[in-house]
């Protein structure tokens, strides 16, 4: 077994990932098991982080991992937590303040490369997306501007660390990416299209979470 896989990661991974494949399935099934399970992903993706937090510094970096699957999860249940609020706004400022808590740790590794010539990529998607759905936006458009900013943010630095959290990145990108269109256009978005939202959101999350556990034990042994 790799040194960076143990036993207690896969005890500690595994209630995620199953209520990940079980959120993601009752979505698509149209089931009610498909709120309450939305509101177990983040405490569980704690688990890996809290597991593996005694053997890791900073603890600046794990609290801000903390924070962010906190934050995180106020979005995921806005509108459960906060029934009076307006649910979308709120949506995008916890998520904004979750984005900018993986902005700053990604800037905090120190055994990491410089953001690579593709990242472009995701400025372009920002000017994009502010293209097709700007007309659609109404009144939260410099809202949403902003957050797009700091999630392109988020998936530009994520590139600086290893593939695990790149990739973490990306996919994250790919689920509020997707989100946008069934908010703000959604007679175009088939109804799979629900399910796919959490399927890259859950893997997002897990696969930046992972990673950066990965380059936090590699720094600690440098």
């Amino acid at each position: 077994m790799p040194r960076s896989i143990r036993p207690l990661d896969i005890a500690v991974w595994t209630p995620y990932v199953v209520l990940a494949i079980v959120h993601v399935s009752a979505l698509a099934a149209q089931s009610s098991l498909a709120a309450p399970t939305k509101l177990t992903l983040m405490p569980l993706l704690a688990l890996p982080v809290l597991a593996a937090a005694p053997r890791l510094r900073p603890r600046i970096t794990i609290a801000l991992l903390l924070a962010a699957l906190l934050f995180s999860w106020l979005g995921d249940g806005a509108g459960i937590f906060f029934p009076d609020g307006p649910e979308l706004p709120l949506m995008l400022l916890f998520f904004g303040i979750a984005h900018i808590a993986y902005i700053v740790v990604f800037l905090r590794f120190t055994r990491i490369r410089r953001l690579p010539w593709w990242t472009l990529i995701y400025a372009a998607w920002w000017v994009g997306m502010l293209i097709v759905l700007g007309p659609h936006i109404g009144g939260l458009f410099f809202a949403v501007a902003a957050y797009g900013l700091v999630l392109a943010g988020t998936a530009a630095t994520s590139a600086r660390g290893n593939a695990i959290i790149a990739t973490g990145g990306a996919f994250f990108l790919a689920s509020d990416s997707i989100l946008a269109f069934r908010l703000f256009l959604p007679d175009m978005m088939p109804g799979w299209t629900s399910p796919a939202v959490m399927l890259t959101y859950t893997l997002g999350q897990g696969l930046i979470i992972a990673g950066a556990i990965v380059a936090l034990r590699k720094e600690k042994s440098s």
